[in-house]
């Protein structure tokens, strides 16, 4: 394993950053810390629902815990009979599927890892992961059966193949289905592949303790028990998906409902009908719902508590727009598959001014504040602890962060350098009147905007730009400019009938933001790319702007 994560000093700032003392009692408080414990437990729910699946059609299957845990353990006969064993990978070809949870927690009920597969992605892509994972086995839902037989055949390594089909499984009990060597807190559960939109995807590898120390964590939080219901509208190849929505639930010995797919049309008429009180969401999601808002009108959803929301970049006016509009809290959070997924989120008992304040008096929304599970700072490049206020890279070090990149020594020594996991997001904490350190994102720092040597913000400019009557979505992108290297654009999606052009844009900004900081060329279009798990890719927007690399463009002369 070490030649797999790096060199003695990388390992031991990796030990250091997944060791913090202050973090220590979250891991140690933890009921069940093994699935194989947990799945033995959930065995005394017996009839109360885990899981309400919403498919295509109008589709509606509910399950158990009883019928849950029977075809876990008829899973595990399966990967049994593959061969998988405690240590192994196995790869998941599904959507949102109730195969989804059946399958994780079957692998990791007998300490196989999950590595699941973004159906998004190019086959090309996906052998990557497959070969760099060392899988031993794919499975498929039956609709990707010709699209697994052309991955298992182009990956390296002679994975095998294997369709689900749940009907044709053997009876197999809990209990004789977990004999055999027993799962350890630190064996590899998850190993799921970051984007790599700058180059090859890096496997993140996530073990056991990391999934239930952050699904606890948020279980606290967010105030979920087993009176709770919590709804999945986000893909679960994904740890947004699969921890904060599916295991969480698990944890709480509550219940989740699994859409499908996010359908604007369908949200509301679910959370009332299922009596849905918690669903974790990405901001995009919130613009959606905010234009279709007569969607809620008619819907029973008094029993709906709050929307967490994360994993993408949340504006002070979209935040405010939505609170206002459908009168519920949005409890803005952060984190990574690297710390598993939650680092900090906003508390769920503030009072109604403090939690108005931490969304809209500091320029951008507050992340919260840090999660017990882990210690977050803001630290200058070589590591040193910034001062209250001040701009720098978010740093995270406790019991939820990974183990490591899968054979990647080089983004290890990189990302552990100073014995914290450096997040690449730049940002900002401030301290409440209790000296509760709450967080600020300004900004991934690869995609600040460096503007004559001079470092901008984009989501400051994405901040101005959504908050001008008629942008229904707008976007700063930096693109590259002979004059400055850098020059700033903005893609803008009006509102439906909107009287709005490039100039009442300049104009607006203007009013809100210095010269060095306006968009200096305003496009309109009617969609902005996303990643599956809703975050704006602002590096394939920078193309659209090649037209004005030479051009200078020269701040207004003073009257």
């Amino acid at each position: 394993m070490s030649g797999e994560l790096g060199d003695a000093a990388t390992l031991a700032r990796i030990a250091e950053a997944r060791s913090s003392a202050a973090t220590r009692p979250c891991l140690d408080a933890l009921e069940h810390k093994t699935f194989a414990a947990l799945l033995r437990a959930r065995g005394s729910r017996g009839a109360r629902p885990y899981l309400v699946y919403h498919g295509d059609g109008g589709a509606r299957i509910e399950l158990d815990y009883t019928t849950t845990l029977d075809r876990c353990a008829r899973r595990i006969g399966v990967l049994r009979s593959l061969g998988i064993e405690r240590g192994d990978r196995i790869a998941t070809l599904f959507h949102n599927d109730p195969e989804v949870p059946i399958t994780c927690f079957a692998a990791w009920a007998i300490g196989a890892a999950v590595v699941p597969v973004n159906l998004g992605e190019d086959d090309e892509r996906i052998a990557f992961v497959l070969g760099n994972s060392n899988v031993r086995a794919l499975l498929a839902l039956p609709e990707y059966k010709a699209r697994a037989e052309h991955l298992t055949a182009k990956a390296a390594g002679g994975v095998q193949r294997h369709i689900i089909n749940a009907e044709s499984e053997a009876p197999l009990t809990l209990e004789d289905a977990l004999a055999g060597p027993a799962p350890e807190p630190d064996d590899e559960a998850l190993v799921v592949f970051t984007s790599g939109t700058t180059g090859a995807p890096k496997g993140v590898l996530l073990e056991q303790r990391n999934l239930l120390v952050d699904a606890d964590a948020l279980r606290r939080w967010n105030r979920i028990d087993e009176a709770t219901r919590m709804m999945c509208v986000l893909p679960t190849h994904h740890v947004n998906g699969l921890v904060v929505t599916l295991v969480t639930p698990l944890l709480a010995g509550g219940s989740t409902v699994l859409c499908r797919r996010f359908q604007t049309a369908d949200f509301w008429r679910a959370v009332a009908a299922e009596r849905v009180q918690v669903v974790s969401v990405v901001p995009t999601l919130l613009a959606f719902l905010l234009e279709d808002a007569r969607g809620a009108e008619g819907h029973d959803i008094s029993a709906f508590r709050h929307l967490i929301c994360g994993a993408g970049p949340l504006t002070v006016e979209l935040a405010q727009r939505f609170e206002r509009r459908f009168e519920r809290r949005v409890l803005h959070g952060y984190g990574l598959s690297e710390t598993t997924c939650y680092s900090c989120m906003l508390p769920v008992d503030l009072d109604h001014m403090e939690h108005q304040s931490w969304i809209g008096a500091h320029g951008f929304p507050s992340i919260g504040a840090p999660l017990p599970p882990n210690e977050m700072a803001i630290h200058d490049a070589s590591g040193r602890a910034l001062l209250e206020g001040e701009r720098g890279e978010i740093v995270i070090r406790g019991v939820n962060v990974m183990r490591g990149y899968a054979g990647r020594p080089d983004a290890n020594a990189e990302s552990f350098a100073h014995g914290w996991f450096r997040s690449g997001d730049e940002g900002f904490s401030l301290r409440d009147k209790n000296g509760l350190p709450f967080f600020f994102i300004t900004g991934r720092i690869k995609e600040l905007i460096i503007r004559g040597g001079v470092n901008i913000s984009p989501l400051e400019i994405d901040e101005v730009l959504n908050g001008i009557p008629g942008v229904a979505r707008g976007l700063a992108v930096g693109f590259e400019n002979d004059w400055y290297g850098e020059e700033i654009g903005a893609v803008v999606l009006p509102d439906t009938g909107a009287a709005l052009d490039e100039q009442a844009v300049l104009e607006a900004c203007a009013l809100k933001l210095p010269f060095a900081k306006r968009p200096k060329v305003v496009l309109f279009g009617d969609e902005i790319p996303v990643t599956t798990t809703g975050k704006y890719q602002r590096g394939k927007l920078r193309p659209l702007f090649e037209a004005w690399r030479k051009t200078q463009f020269r701040a207004p002369a003073k009257r």
